[in-house]
């Protein structure tokens, strides 16, 4: 992808198909996104994947896949340009890779893992800060319980003082606050 779209790795459930309020809620986040001049990325196949794709390119914007061939499976049709991988590891990490900005959108146990494996980089500084969002109050119990868990407390913050995963509570916050975390990137730019 060309570096004058920041890319936004989005994460989300294989479940979802056209006609479900997740898959809406992806299609728009990805219209969003677009519309704010920044690109997908995503895990290729079904579902959220998709959606958030279809999302993407009938808006106008860029769209990324990485795919992984043990999954035998090939990018839904709104995929733009296809990076296949070997293993489901490989993937994971194509996919944080290649994001400058993340979303977790509801899903089930792989959603989960992707997740925790960004959030413990950011935590950890195994990578430099990049902004993690959660769209709506899907992960808003693990997060809560997780943090009870490092801080014994329920709390968003970390011991810096600022929150690593924010909660975006619709697909235009979302971008808003990925629009407004990137704009100084941009003007920095000639």
């Amino acid at each position: 992808m060309n570096q004058r779209f920041p890319v936004v790795t989005v994460f989300g459930s294989s479940r979802p198909r056209p006609g479900d309020s997740r898959y809406a809620e992806a299609q728009a986040l990805g219209a969003v996104l677009a519309a704010r001049g920044l690109a997908v990325c995503s895990g290729g196949y079904g579902g959220v994947m998709e959606a958030v794709s279809r999302g993407a390119r009938e808006a106008g914007g860029r769209t990324l896949a990485v795919t992984a061939r043990a999954f035998q499976s090939r990018a839904n049709p709104w995929i733009e340009r296809e990076i296949r991988v070997s293993t489901w590891r490989e993937r994971l990490f194509q996919l944080i890779a290649r994001g400058r900005g993340y979303v977790a959108c509801p899903g089930g146990t792989g959603t989960l893992v992707e997740l925790a494996v960004v959030w413990e980089m950011l935590s950890k500084g195994a990578m430099k800060k990049k902004p993690l969002v959660v769209l709506g109050d899907f992960w808003q119990p693990v997060i809560d319980r997780v943090l009870f868990a490092e801080f014994g407390q329920s709390s968003r913050r970390t011991f810096s003082g600022e929150p690593l995963v924010h909660v975006a509570h619709s697909p235009e916050a979302a971008a808003e606050f990925f629009a407004a975390h990137f704009a100084p990137a941009k003007a920095a730019k000639p």
